[in-house]
């Protein structure tokens, strides 16, 4: 079991913080467009050339799109692109017609999906969540079904959920990516006072105790659950 955690620092928009940029030994652009691209190449010139960058589309492109973009991406010295097309078959597709490494994320949320992954030869990694997998457990029965590296990701979570991030992360027999689990500074507020927190691109891994009085401020009656 791991004590400690890399993890990426996250771009999500146009407008960069190189300081929030520093210490991590990998960055992930979002990116929301196709023209995204200057955005990416800003973010290589920022970092250099010994920190890895990946982007993420979230499934935004078809197959040919993705191809374009991807020739576009693939002198920046991109790590890996997540989950560029929607589906297993397509990202297979995709695979063959492209040199940059490929990342299945949204299409895998089964055994079946990541054994289908396998089989298509669909992915280069696959970019595991804890909560929609239903557990640590069930995801590390996904990684092995997959036979490709993992990368633990959260999903925003508050740091209870982060924390169910890390202890994957810890389990992997094999972590060759920087994780997806530096988003809490992201969040207006949490329901610990002692969040998790990367410091220098590492997460550490630990228990989170939830406050009671900032659990409070979620509290909702059973009217509106109702409702």
């Amino acid at each position: 079991m791991r004590a400690e955690v890399p993890v990426n620092a996250l771009v999500t928009g146009p407008v960069l913080d190189p300081v929030a940029l520093e210490g991590y030994s990998a960055v992930k652009v979002k990116m929301r467009s196709s023209d995204d691209v200057d955005l990416v190449a800003r973010v290589r010139d920022t970092v250099g050339p010994n920190v890895a960058v990946r982007v993420d589309a979230n499934g935004a492109w078809d197959v040919d799109t993705a191809r374009d973009v991807i020739a576009k991406l693939a002198p920046l010295d991109i790590e890996l692109v997540e989950q560029p097309v929607t589906g297993l078959e397509e990202l297979a597709r995709l695979r063959r017609m492209v040199s940059v490494p490929l990342a299945a994320d949204e299409c895998v949320r089964s055994t079946a999906d990541a054994e289908r992954l396998r089989t298509l030869g669909a992915a280069d990694a696959v970019v595991l969540k804890v909560q929609p997998l239903g557990g640590v457990r069930a995801a590390l029965e996904v990684a092995e079904a997959a036979g490709v590296p993992a990368i633990p990701t959260s999903m925003m979570e508050t740091s209870v959920g982060l924390a169910a991030g890390l202890a994957l992360a810890a389990a992997l027999p094999d972590l060759r990516y920087a994780c997806g689990l530096a988003t809490a500074a992201l969040l207006d507020a949490d329901v610990t006072r002692k969040p998790l927190l990367p410091q220098l691109g590492v997460l550490r891994v630990r228990a989170v105790e939830p406050d009671p009085d900032l659990l409070l401020r979620y509290a909702v009656s059973s009217q509106e659950v109702r409702s």
